[in-house]
Protein backbone atom coordinates (compact mmCIF):
# COMPACT_ATOMS: atom_id res chain seq x y z
CA UNK A 1 0.00 0.00 0.00
CA UNK A 2 1.52 3.28 -1.08
CA UNK A 3 0.34 6.43 0.69
CA UNK A 4 2.90 8.72 -0.97
CA UNK A 5 1.35 11.96 -2.19
CA UNK A 6 -1.85 11.51 -0.16
CA UNK A 7 -2.70 14.17 2.39
CA UNK A 8 -5.35 15.19 4.88
CA UNK A 9 -6.26 18.85 5.38
CA UNK A 10 -7.56 19.94 8.75
CA UNK A 11 -11.09 21.31 8.50
CA UNK A 12 -11.84 19.50 5.23
CA UNK A 13 -13.33 16.03 5.17
CA UNK A 14 -11.84 13.26 3.10
CA UNK A 15 -8.43 12.70 1.59
CA UNK A 16 -6.56 14.54 -1.11
CA UNK A 17 -3.84 13.83 -3.64
CA UNK A 18 -1.12 16.37 -4.39
CA UNK A 19 -1.64 17.29 -8.06
CA UNK A 20 0.86 20.12 -8.57
CA UNK A 21 2.83 22.79 -6.81
CA UNK A 22 2.08 26.45 -7.27
CA UNK A 23 4.08 29.49 -6.28
CA UNK A 24 2.61 29.98 -2.77
CA UNK A 25 0.54 26.82 -2.51
CA UNK A 26 -0.01 23.27 -3.65
CA UNK A 27 -2.81 22.14 -5.89
CA UNK A 28 -4.69 19.22 -4.39
CA UNK A 29 -7.29 16.91 -5.89
CA UNK A 30 -10.09 15.48 -3.77
CA UNK A 31 -10.28 11.69 -3.83
CA UNK A 32 -14.05 11.97 -3.30
CA UNK A 33 -15.06 14.09 -6.29
CA UNK A 34 -11.85 14.78 -8.23
CA UNK A 35 -12.13 18.56 -7.84
CA UNK A 36 -8.86 20.46 -7.70
CA UNK A 37 -8.22 23.48 -5.51
CA UNK A 38 -5.26 25.25 -3.89
CA UNK A 39 -4.08 24.50 -0.36
CA UNK A 40 -2.05 27.23 1.28
CA UNK A 41 0.63 27.31 3.97
CA UNK A 42 -1.99 28.46 6.46
CA UNK A 43 -3.89 25.15 6.05
CA UNK A 44 -2.84 22.38 8.42
CA UNK A 45 -1.74 19.68 5.99
CA UNK A 46 -0.67 16.19 7.07
CA UNK A 47 0.91 13.66 4.75
CA UNK A 48 -0.56 10.22 5.40
CA UNK A 49 2.87 8.60 5.19
CA UNK A 50 3.98 10.76 8.16
CA UNK A 51 1.07 9.83 10.45
CA UNK A 52 1.48 7.19 13.16
CA UNK A 53 -0.78 5.58 15.73
CA UNK A 54 0.28 5.47 19.36
CA UNK A 55 0.77 2.04 20.90
CA UNK A 56 2.16 1.08 24.29
CA UNK A 57 5.42 -0.11 22.70
CA UNK A 58 6.13 2.37 19.88
CA UNK A 59 4.36 4.49 17.29
CA UNK A 60 3.10 2.42 14.36
CA UNK A 61 3.11 4.12 10.92
CA UNK A 62 -0.30 4.47 9.29
CA UNK A 63 0.74 2.29 6.33
CA UNK A 64 1.39 -0.62 8.73
CA UNK A 65 -1.89 -0.03 10.54
CA UNK A 66 -3.77 -0.06 7.23
CA UNK A 67 -1.95 -3.21 6.11
CA UNK A 68 -3.06 -4.99 9.29
CA UNK A 69 -6.56 -3.55 8.87
CA UNK A 70 -6.71 -4.74 5.25
CA UNK A 71 -5.71 -8.28 6.23
CA UNK A 72 -8.28 -8.26 9.03
CA UNK A 73 -11.03 -6.95 6.71
CA UNK A 74 -9.99 -9.27 3.85
CA UNK A 75 -9.04 -6.24 1.72
CA UNK A 76 -12.60 -4.96 1.71
CA UNK A 77 -14.30 -2.01 3.41
CA UNK A 78 -14.37 -2.05 7.19
CA UNK A 79 -16.86 -0.58 9.65
CA UNK A 80 -18.28 2.83 8.84
CA UNK A 81 -16.80 5.72 10.81
CA UNK A 82 -20.37 6.49 11.87
CA UNK A 83 -20.68 3.31 13.97
CA UNK A 84 -20.77 3.50 17.75
CA UNK A 85 -17.44 4.34 19.36
CA UNK A 86 -17.32 1.03 21.24
CA UNK A 87 -17.72 -0.96 18.01
CA UNK A 88 -14.89 0.98 16.39
CA UNK A 89 -12.62 0.51 19.42
CA UNK A 90 -13.35 -3.22 19.49
CA UNK A 91 -12.58 -3.50 15.77
CA UNK A 92 -9.33 -1.55 16.18
CA UNK A 93 -8.34 -3.80 19.09
CA UNK A 94 -8.88 -6.85 16.87
CA UNK A 95 -5.99 -5.96 14.53
CA UNK A 96 -3.99 -3.52 16.68
CA UNK A 97 -4.45 -4.83 20.23
CA UNK A 98 -1.75 -2.70 21.86
CA UNK A 99 -2.94 0.74 20.70
CA UNK A 100 -2.73 3.34 23.46
CA UNK A 101 -6.32 3.90 24.56
CA UNK A 102 -5.39 7.07 26.45
CA UNK A 103 -3.64 8.84 23.57
CA UNK A 104 -5.68 7.60 20.59
CA UNK A 105 -8.91 9.57 20.76
CA UNK A 106 -12.33 8.59 19.44
CA UNK A 107 -12.02 11.22 16.67
CA UNK A 108 -8.70 9.67 15.59
CA UNK A 109 -10.30 6.22 15.40
CA UNK A 110 -13.20 7.58 13.35
CA UNK A 111 -10.76 9.22 10.90
CA UNK A 112 -8.75 5.99 10.72
CA UNK A 113 -11.82 4.03 9.60
CA UNK A 114 -13.14 6.79 7.32
CA UNK A 115 -9.81 7.15 5.52
CA UNK A 116 -9.36 3.38 5.20
CA UNK A 117 -12.77 3.03 3.53
CA UNK A 118 -11.94 5.89 1.14
CA UNK A 119 -8.65 4.19 0.23
CA UNK A 120 -10.48 0.90 -0.42
CA UNK A 121 -13.06 2.67 -2.63
CA UNK A 122 -10.34 4.38 -4.66
CA UNK A 123 -8.24 1.24 -5.18
CA UNK A 124 -5.30 2.06 -2.93
CA UNK A 125 -5.80 -1.09 -0.83
CA UNK A 126 -4.85 -4.06 -2.99
CA UNK A 127 -4.19 -7.65 -1.97
CA UNK A 128 -0.64 -8.83 -2.49
CA UNK A 129 1.07 -5.45 -2.59
CA UNK A 130 4.44 -5.49 -0.87
CA UNK A 131 4.44 -3.05 2.05
CA UNK A 132 8.21 -3.01 2.30
CA UNK A 133 8.51 -1.67 -1.26
CA UNK A 134 6.19 1.26 -0.51
CA UNK A 135 8.09 2.12 2.67
CA UNK A 136 11.43 2.22 0.83
CA UNK A 137 10.23 4.87 -1.66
Amino acid sequence: MNLKGLIAISGKSGLFKVAAQGRNNIIVESLDNGKKFPAFATDKISALEDISIYTYEEDVPLVEVYSKMAEHANYEKSLSHKEKAESLKDELSAFLPDYDEDRVYESDIRKLFQWYNILVDKGFVVRGEDNAASEEE
